[in-house]
């Protein structure tokens, strides 16, 4: 990954677009401090990222591809065990479970729930702590339309709170109605950074030769 200079800021939600194995991820990881780039820096409000350590980690919130929630456990026992990491009670709990409107699915094990609805809590989860920036990567997929919806409804409050979104994502219809800026990468860089609506599926195809 190369070439890649992106500046974000509070309330807007930034889709980051791109062919498999454009680098999409991989920013999202150099973004939530996991990766360690090999030349450049990513900065927070002005400081940088690699000096600060836990204090901004403890601001970042990601959901990656993969849910890691625990099958076995109740929707209620996975987001108090991570509740836990941060130092957060029931009441950040039940508020989450709220989000998620699986308030009267509590109690019954993760494995026993739909895509929709285990997308829903692993983005709750990710949400727990109020992080001012949201890594979502492919939030959408494998979801009814009816849980995109609710996915998409979420990210747009996030952003009228105040958080800084980026979702990374293959599906230009819900991206084209949610995102206010699509960062679009190709081969590992960056080839555009432009305004999200209007023609985003013939812009997309024009940079990146897809559909």
């Amino acid at each position: 990954m190369s070439n890649v200079s992106l500046a974000m800021g509070a309330g807007e939600i930034v889709g980051l677009l791109g062919p498999n194995g454009a680098g999409k991820s991989t920013l999202i990881g150099v973004l939530a401090t996991l990766v360690t780039p090999t030349s450049g820096r990513v900065e927070y409000g002005g400081r940088i990222a690699a000096l600060q350590g836990a204090d901004v980690r403890g601001r970042i919130g990601w959901l990656a591809h993969e849910l890691h929630l625990y099958p076995e456990l109740s929707a209620r026992q996975n987001l108090a065990f991570f509740a836990r990491l941060y130092g957060l009670g029931r009441s950040a709990v039940d508020a989450a479970l709220d989000a998620a409107s699986l308030g009267e699915r509590a109690d019954e094990p993760v494995a026993a729930f739909s895509r929709g609805m285990r997308q829903r809590l692993a983005l709750e989860r990710a949400l727990l702590h109020a992080p001012r920036l949201v890594l979502l990567d492919e939030p959408f997929t494998g979801l009814d339309d009816r849980a995109v919806t609710l996915v998409a409804d979420r990210v747009r409050r996030l952003a009228r709170g105040g958080s800084i979104v980026l979702v990374a994502t293959h599906d230009l219809d819900v991206a084209e109605a949610l995102v206010s800026r699509v960062a679009v990468m190709r081969g590992g860089s960056l080839v555009a950074d432009e305004p999200g609506a209007g023609g985003l599926r013939a812009r997309y195809r024009a940079l990146v030769g897809a559909a």
